[in-house]
């Protein structure tokens, strides 16, 4: 009994999981007193599903719930799913496993209530399962089919395992690997997606919807909603829900909503925050899909209000709704089969193909506003407020297979989980333009950093990293992500960075190429046979070069013909009109001739922009098949909204890489490393000492300079005869990090008394600052001589996990700062396009006469620090500092390397 006492309950697996039909269930480990529920759930099972389960008639008692109960969560653990049923939790379904003894491979069980069968339970309970059983290190389930079970075959073939059986009198006895492959990720994120998406259609194409707390006073909160919904005529059902009046806006009110006699699809909520936990339960138990909450007084508010919302978030997850907000303004779909404007917003945008997400409500308010005086189109709006449950990931989900979106704007102040959000991000932008101003950063973390790696890398730069690697078009106001939505959503994106800038002002042409300059843009040169053809349709006598500047007197004709020749020079990827009125010829004039070629350049798939000086937009649509040529009023937002798109194109042109297979790793040693360490000590933070730095870097193929630990000058002397000189002397210690400012590091040692004389310098010094006592010893290491010095790091980011440095290292590394970092895991793309990112990466490319560096085996490392640091999850803080990179064909050295484990 002591040591089921001592069984420590692994609250990090309770979870929430969407079903096939868009419903949610709380997943949570079994705990030994659910030994009752177990037999309330066991008893409501039909004759059926208990004899499909265990093959026999069953005798349900009280010790038999009690022993499926008593599991150690590692070779025996279960799942239970539950929904609030009648006001409380009930369990709906079991999974479980028990490994059988000596083997890596365990047996693997589920039952489902049966009215929760088919919904995709059992899919959900195996996908923990086996997260649970990979940790454990099982690496095999076992389980025992009736051949007639045919719901329990399909879960197991339709996983993605290979699946191998061997039917035995009417049993079939099915045996797979659980490893996480390619086809098994796949079908789990295809799983994920098709659920997120039909669990999102009660919110953008609801049926009916309930406004609670609709109001009768004008303008207020309460009837703003009610009346968006009304006067933009949306396809559906309304009712308003309001205890104190008879009717709203002339339609008839309900007490509640338990007292509306039809479906209830979506709520919106508009009642004080303390009536909004009990609103929410009466929703669930109405059966309503969707809950948006208007109200705030939630966590923006501060403690009180964080617990209010939890209380919110556990109710609707408890009767399996989706939930929006709280503290949001609605949503908005503007599909003439729906016309929702389920929000507080008057404003009600003509119909496009931009989606566009808000973190705030007042800023959607503006957003949209804006949005309409550009008169850009949108497809659905969603303000999402606190994130309470539905956030951009499920979002950017359900945009990503939506025809009528063809470009994503997003305004996040922070993330919900930045991992999901930069896997689904990542495959949402091979196909679709995501386009993000986030405001609101925050430092890494409340820690104070204590290696390099964790001074130089924080939050901000982990959310760029996020965006890089996830091709993600990030932009700084407001102003600048329409800017580049209005571009994508109507032009193609750029096949190039090469730009053709035609003027008729000289001073505005200079800011354009200025610009072009300044943001990766390049301005061709016309070939030979179009400097030809340019001249002959000039009538001035033109400087033919670019930016081409046409002068004030050039006419409608001259711009038309010479765009024409533009749009078909192969020399250039996108052109730039940019027009000062002048008397010679009008705004219209020029309109009308841009109008006239617009379609030339869409058959060419190449971006025309233009900028009417000081003028926001045409007078009149210039349109071609429901597409229009973007207008800025200034040369420098063209050109940075082209800027974006170019960048955009070149991410979608690159190979996204793959995480590559090492061979040769011993993770089981590794592992081994690991968790003596952590037992012997239970001080947290952990440092590992040097000699098991080195053994566990040896397990992942990581080359670290021959090193050994003395504790002695004796020792430290005959450590140097072993691994030879010359040989450097440092400071072994786990409270001081920068052993160079305590003098503790000796260098180019070449003889047995200048070893023993830096020893004892080293402790002599320590000695005058009182710090003697936190001397471990030293380490002595193999002196390497020459290489350039290089550092590569790992931080765990609160929200970001595990972010991968790299930058130009040595003792100025925090001085010089010339880093770059790529959140965790890294592709090999990822790992090349590290290495060229720092400023001075040319110094690896050999300079002034120095021999190129191997880069490739700084490559090579970087993907074994992240294999490492995937095995490893108890990593917080790496630091390697210096590497030394040496000249190509001779690898890389780790010459100092500390690692804390949490």
């Amino acid at each position: 009994m002591s040591g089921e006492a001592n069984i420590k309950y692994p609250s990090q697996y309770v979870t929430e999981e969407l079903l096939k039909d868009g419903s949610r269930i709380i997943l949570r480990p079994i705990k030994r007193n659910d030994a009752e529920h177990w037999l309330a759930f066991i008893r409501r099972l039909s004759h059926r599903t208990k004899y499909l389960r265990f093959h026999s008639p069953l005798k349900i008692r009280l010790e038999h719930a009690i022993q499926m109960c008593r599991v150690d969560y590692i070779n025996t653990f279960a799942f239970v799913a539950e929904i609030i049923k009648e006001q409380h939790l009930d369990i709906i379904a079991i999974g479980r496993y028990h490994r059988l003894p000596g083997k890596d491979s365990a047996e693997v069980a589920f039952v489902i209530e049966d009215t929760y069968q088919g919904k995709g339970i059992g899919t959900v309970l195996m996908k923990w399962l086996v997260n649970v059983a990979r940790d454990n290190g099982i690496t095999t389930f076992e389980a025992s089919v009736l051949a007639e079970n045919k719901e329990m075959m399909t879960v197991f073939r339709d996983y993605g395992f290979h699946i191998t059986n061997e039917p035995e009198g009417g049993v079939y006895h099915i045996t797979f690997p659980i490893a996480q492959t390619k086809r098994v990720v796949k079908k789990e994120e295809e799983r994920e997606r098709i659920a997120t998406v039909v669990s999102l259609s009660s919110l953008l194409y609801p049926r009916s919807i309930a406004v609670i707390g609709a109001s009768r006073n004008p303008g207020s909160i309460g009837q703003l909603p009610f009346q968006c919904i009304m006067q933009n005529g949306f396809s559906g059902v309304v009712y308003p829900v309001n205890s104190n009046a008879e009717a709203v806006m002339s339609v008839k009110t309900y007490h509640s909503v338990l007292d509306i006699p039809g479906s209830v699809d979506l709520a919106l909520i508009i009642v004080p925050a303390r009536f909004v936990p009990k609103v929410t339960d009466e929703c669930g138990r109405k059966g309503v899909n969707t809950v948006i909450v208007i109200s705030d007084g939630f966590k923006e508010t501060g403690p009180e209000g964080a617990e209010r919302e939890r209380e919110l978030r556990d109710i609707a997850l408890g009767h399996g709704m989706r939930l929006v907000g709280p503290n949001c303004m609605g949503v908005i779909n503007t599909d003439p089969a729906i016309k929702l404007n389920a929000s507080f917003s008057k404003v009600y945008p003509p119909r496009g193909n931009v989606a566009l997400l808000s973190q705030s409500g007042m800023l959607g308010l503006v957003v949209l506003e804006y949005a309409k005086t550009l008169n850009m189109g949108i497809s659905t709006f969603v303000s999402v407020g606190n994130r309470a449950d539905i956030s951009s990931n499920d979002l950017l989900q359900y945009w990503e297979q939506d025809p009528a979106t063809r470009v994503i704007l997003l305004y996040l102040e922070s993330f919900g989980n930045p991992r999901k959000f930069a896997r689904i991000a990542r495959k949402v932008s091979t196909t679709k333009p995501i386009v993000v101003v986030k405001g609101g950063t925050s430092p890494a973390g409340s820690r104070a950093a204590s290696l390099h790696t964790g001074s130089l890398a924080s939050s901000e730069i982990a959310s760029a990293a996020l965006f890089r690697q996830a091709g993600i078009i990030r932009v700084d106001t407001l102003e600048e992500l329409f800017d580049v939505a209005t571009m994508l959503s109507n032009q193609p994106v750029p096949k190039g960075n090469r730009v053709a800038i035609v003027t008729n002002g000289g001073g505005p042409g200079i800011l354009a190429a200025d610009t072009c300059e300044h943001h990766g843009l390049v301005l061709s040169e016309f070939p030979p046979e179009i400097m030809k053809e340019l001249r002959s349709v000039s009538k001035h006598g033109i400087r033919i070069h670019n930016p081409l500047d046409l002068t004030g007197s050039a006419t409608r004709e001259e711009y038309e013909d010479i765009l024409k020749l533009l749009a078909r020079d192969k020399n250039n990827d996108a052109v730039i009109i940019i027009f000062v009125t002048a008397a010679i010829v009008s705004p219209k004039a020029i309109e009308d001739a841009i109008r006239r070629v617009a379609p030339a350049y869409l058959r060419q798939g190449k971006p025309l922009l233009a900028c009417f000086m000081g003028q926001r937009g045409f007078k009149t649509k210039l349109s071609f098949r429901d597409k229009f040529v973007p207008s800025y009023p200034f040369p420098e937002a063209a050109v940075l909204a082209l800027s974006r798109a170019a960048e955009y194109g070149e991410w979608l042109r690159k190979p996204k890489g793959t995480i590559p297979k090492i061979r040769g790793i011993k993770r089981e040693r590794a592992r081994k490393i690991i968790e003596t360490a952590m037992t012997r000590s239970a001080e947290r933070p952990l440092w590992l000492s040097s000699e098991e730095i080195t053994n566990l870097l040896g397990c992942y193929g990581i080359r670290f300079a021959e090193t050994l630990m003395a504790r002695t000058a004796a020792g430290a002397t005959a450590a140097a005869a072993t691994v030879g000189f010359p040989v450097a002397v440092k400071l072994s210690s786990s409270t001081i990090v920068h052993k160079t400012d305590v003098g503790g590091v000796k260098l180019d040692l070449k003889s047995q008394i200048a070893v023993k004389r830096a020893f004892n310098d080293i402790k002599s010094g320590l000695s005058k600052t009182g710090r003697q006592h936190e001397m471990e010893g030293v380490t002595v290491q193999h002196m390497i001589n020459g290489g350039i010095e290089t550092i590569v790091g790992v931080t765990l980011d609160p929200s970001f996990g595990p972010l991968i440095m790299f930058g130009l290292g040595g003792v100025y590394a925090e001085l010089i700062k010339d880093v770059a970092v790529r959140l965790h895991p890294l592709t090999d793309s990822d790992a090349r396009e590290l290495v060229r990112s720092i400023k001075m990466s040319n110094l690896l490319d050999g300079f002034r006469g120095s021999p190129p560096s191997d880069t490739e085996s700084l490559e090579d490392l970087l993907l074994r620090l992240s294999a490492l640091v995937e095995d490893i999850p108890q990593i917080a803080e790496l630091d390697f500092n210096p590497v030394k990179v040496m000249p190509r064909g001779e690898g890389c050295w780790i010459v100092d390397a500390r690692i804390m484990l949490r």
